[in-house]
């Protein structure tokens, strides 16, 4: 349904709209400025995007407050990958840039109506804390040469570092001190309260420094005129080898779009009183970078930061967006020209402020704190994004993150379970709890889906805990609540397990197997048929009053 997040606005809404609407453009107009120019563009392509993404995700997504646009945790990665492609600024640069929106915009879309929002979750938290780690170091380290009034480095993060090093001399100290005001205004702004729009004023004020004090003539450095001809409404063109050489980066983007984008309907969810559907601003946000690319401009992501100003300051739904972008388009329209003598140390001064707004140290000490091999997963995403091409460096972070999900699983292993005395919970022993065995029988427990990660280690556990109870055991009872799936190998191992049971001369029973789609894999593997009939039971109990043999011990030492 288009406009879908309008649903329910009454006229009653109006005000806490225009009012959200107009902050929004306050702070939206200098950040996509400072963004575009992080992306080697011009600023009114940051226009465009902003528009882009607002007006697509009114007619498209389902959140109230979201805001889509240029974005700076994006916008290095897609920045470092085209420059090795193209120049930088050249005609090139912008078309590889729509093109890459454009397919962006497809897979984004794609993975909302394929309902694919599950994958926002394949990034834990210290691998997405060591990532925007290593996206700050990268603007930080882009922006330093405007903030010293240096020229522009290219390279990778040591280049440029070398190449600042060797120009210290040169450093314009206006430039200098224009930047450091500018970061300075838009801090305390944010800390005395989000709704005050510290870098449209420190931007305003730093032009007006340009202007009466005529600092060009000082070495400030300035946007200058904008171009004659904006972009048009088209399709990019693009050579069809290029559009290959694209392809890993626009998965790469997406997913991070997707776990943005994840996080931002998640966090805001409860506001407006409405569900989360974050698969459909899967598609907002996809159709955004789609109208981007049509545009001329680059990928467009949800923003937490402009959506929280949405929501802090009376929005009531998407129209909120819509007069920001309205705002957007008549400066666009009329006003370029002002923002000629736009300082480009000022627009590094609010990118300083990005970056360092998107490091998250609460979670940095509470997991150097709780978690010490999980913060080696911060320190290791951040040094992969800097030290390596930073498209590798994000795919090396996604792929600690799934190898720490998969490691967890290998580290489950199968153990004996207890009765709690007087209850008919089974559990697992604990240090001074004194748990109950039943005679001639054995529960195993195994606390993670069996897969092929783990199967050997189930197989080898359930057999080890067989062979220490030989000669008195006649029965074996598996405790399945936490198998949520079975996979092929795993299956084969727990095959396996049966017939090493059954040559024993020991029966085998499952209890507690809750998950459906594990259930589906016993019948489909043919294990229900392997374990013989009746063999499955709802609770460890029924499984032992069905081997008559209610005998209760006490649990070992």
């Amino acid at each position: 349904m288009l406009f879908g997040a309008l649903q329910g606005w009454r006229r009653a809404d109006l005000g806490g709209d225009m009012a959200a609407g107009l902050t929004l453009a306050a702070i939206a107009i200098p950040e996509q400025m400072a963004t575009a120019r992080l992306g080697e563009f011009s600023p009114e392509i940051g226009f465009f995007a902003f528009i882009a993404g607002a007006v697509a995700f009114a007619a498209f997504g389902a959140s109230r407050y979201l805001s889509a646009g240029a974005d700076s945790t994006i916008t290095p990665i897609f920045a470092g990958g085209l420059a090795l492609v193209a120049t930088s600024g050249s005609p090139q640069y912008a078309e590889l840039a729509a093109m890459l929106a454009l397919m962006v915009g497809v897979i984004v879309i794609a993975g909302g109506l394929l309902r694919l929002g599950w994958i926002a979750d394949l990034l834990s938290v210290p691998v997405t804390a060591g990532f925007l780690a290593g996206i700050s170091i990268h603007i930080i380290i882009s922006q330093l040469p405007e903030l010293l009034g240096l020229p522009s480095g290219s390279g990778d993060v040591f280049h440029r570092l070398a190449a600042i090093y060797a120009d210290l001399a040169q450093v314009n100290l206006i430039s200098l001190v224009l930047g450091v005001g500018v970061f300075l205004i838009v801090f305390v702004g944010e800390r005395i309260s989000p709704r005050i729009p510290g870098a449209l004023i420190a931007l305003a004020l730093a032009m007006l420094a340009v202007t009466l004090f005529d600092l060009q003539q000082h070495g400030v450095a300035v946007l200058g005129a904008p171009p004659e001809a904006l972009p048009k409404f088209a399709m990019p063109t693009v050579a069809l080898e290029d559009m290959r050489t694209l392809v890993p980066m626009a998965l790469l983007i997406s997913l991070v779009i997707m776990v943005q984008t994840a996080a931002t309907t998640r966090s805001f969810a409860g506001k407006s009183g409405t569900g989360v559907d974050v698969n459909r601003d899967f598609v907002g946000v996809g159709a955004g970078s789609l109208v981007s690319g049509l545009f001329g401009a680059f990928p467009v992501n949800s923003s937490p930061p402009r959506t929280a100003i949405v929501a802090e300051t009376g929005g009531r739904s998407q129209l909120a967006g819509l007069f920001a972008a309205t705002i957007v388009l008549l400066l666009l329209q009329f006003g370029t020209r002002l923002l000629a003598n736009v300082p480009q140390a000022a627009l590094a001064g609010i990118l300083m402020f990005i970056a360092l707004r998107i490091l998250r140290w609460p979670t940095f000490v509470a997991t150097f704190r709780e978690a010490p091999m999980e913060f080696a997963l911060i320190v290791v995403t951040a040094v992969a994004i800097v030290a390596l091409p930073i498209e590798i460096g994000v795919a090396t972070g996604i792929g600690l993150s799934l190898l720490h999900g998969l490691w967890g699983m290998t580290q489950a292993q199968a153990i004996e379970f207890e009765r709690v005395p007087g209850t008919s919970i089974w559990w697992p022993p604990a240090d001074g709890a004194e748990g109950e065995r039943i005679e001639h029988v054995v529960v195993v427990a195994f606390q993670a889906p069996l897969s092929f990660v783990n199967a050997e280690r189930f197989k080898r556990g359930v057999e080890a805990l067989v062979a220490a109870r030989a000669g008195s055991l006649q029965h074996v009872v598996l405790e399945a609540n936490n198998v949520t799936d079975i996979d092929y190998t795993a299956a084969g191992a727990l095959s396996e397990v049966i017939a090493f049971c059954h040559d024993a001369g020991l029966t085998f029973s499952i209890a507690r197997l809750e998950s459906v789609r594990a259930q589906t894999a016993l019948a489909r593997f043919g294990i229900t048929v392997a374990l013989g009939p009746d063999r499955i039971f709802r609770s460890v109990d029924n499984a032992i009053a069905a081997l008559n043999v209610e005998t209760p011990v006490k649990g070992s030492d």
